[in-house]
């Protein structure tokens, strides 16, 4: 019998989704529990993270009730270190390879991800970033995608991909809704400029990956845009 896995979750969180995708790509038995982020309930950080922050999860222990985890359990913060975990704990799922220039090659892709993905795209949603700086980004990771490859790095499925998907999916958002702190049009320009040649081999690659089921069990579009229309009013 498995040890019980609680990921504790909300579901506007892309690092939540990116921790929901592997989970889901592995088949891994795991229940979810929702955390209200804007109406935080003590027992979170008081018994499963002090940080206060999502996702978190809980691995070991007893089957108990996730608003009242075992000390017994393992608990486990920051979505790209939990996705190293579950590919150690799921070494046969092809999240992390075998092969260790190919793991190395994947642990640089969510690295760059992180830096040069999640960081400037949320800054220009927030209003805070350059629409430049966004293409920049995308260029750069482009430049780490295989040619022809269907996924991120190798033949497989694997944390690069669990890791840059969740931004992919609200990319994709915005520049079909136009909704974010940047000047109006500018999300309907992004999308515009992505169809172009220049953006061919990454365009593809995010087509196919927001395909997998896994992505579309994953993210639920119509929260984020309810989201993304209250929090982003733009003044006129």
């Amino acid at each position: 019998m498995s040890e019980q896995l609680t990921l504790y979750l909300h579901k506007l969180s892309p690092y939540s989704q990116k921790v929901q995708l592997a989970l889901t790509e592995t088949n891994a038995p795991y229940r979810g529990y929702h955390v209200d982020l804007f109406n935080k309930p003590k027992w979170f950080t008081s018994k499963v993270n002090p940080v206060g922050k999502v996702p978190t999860l809980t691995y070991g222990g007893p089957s108990v009730d996730p608003e009242d985890p075992s000390p017994l359990s393992a608990k486990m913060t920051e979505s790209n270190v939990i996705l190293e975990f579950l590919a150690d704990l799921y070494p046969d799922s092809g999240l992390l390879p075998k092969d260790p220039v190919l793991r190395a090659k994947v642990r640089f892709f969510v690295d760059a991800t992180t830096k040069h993905i999640d960081t400037p795209f949320y800054d220009f949603v927030r209003g805070q970033g350059s629409y430049e700086d966004v293409l920049k980004g995308i260029e750069y990771v482009q430049g780490l995608l295989e040619e022809g490859g269907d996924f991120a790095v190798g033949d497989h499925y694997t944390i690069a991909d669990a890791c840059i998907s969740p931004h992919l999916a609200r990319l994709k958002t915005i520049t079909e809704t136009d909704l974010g702190k940047f000047a109006v049009g500018m999300g309907l320009k992004l999308g515009e400029e992505l169809k172009g040649p220049k953006f061919t081999k990454f365009t593809k690659y995010a087509e196919q990956i927001l395909e997998r089921p896994s992505s579309k069990q994953t993210y639920d579009e119509e929260i984020v845009i309810t989201y993304y229309k209250s929090a982003f009013v733009r003044t006129q």
